[in-house]
């Protein structure tokens, strides 16, 4: 499992990297996953906390189990793997 997740950070961003080269598409389809994957991280996040701070329960003991919600892994792994692939785009236009 380790290798899988070590692997897909690695090759995902150049795969988004190469499918965006070859079509205008991707790149705009690229960009609203992004916008999406930031929208349902934040509010997923946002709600957790401010749930704790409602029922006044410990910060640390409660919110690890916004950890356990599956759209928050993969909108937060979304996003880091977009973040490489915007990365990969600036290191390739610059010259």
């Amino acid at each position: 499992m380790r290798i899988f997740l070590i692997a897909g950070s690695i090759i995902l961003p150049l795969v988004m990297f190469f499918l965006q080269k070859y079509r205008i598409k991707f790149r705009l389809i690229f960009n609203l996953g992004a916008i999406l994957s930031t929208l349902v991280f934040g509010n997923i996040a946002s709600l957790s906390i401010y749930q704790i701070i409602k029922d006044n329960t410990v910060l640390m003991t409660n919110i690890h189990a916004v950890f356990l919600n599956p759209f928050f892994l993969i909108t937060g792994s979304y996003i880091g793997i977009y973040i490489l692939y915007l990365l990969l785009l600036v290191t390739a236009g610059e010259k």
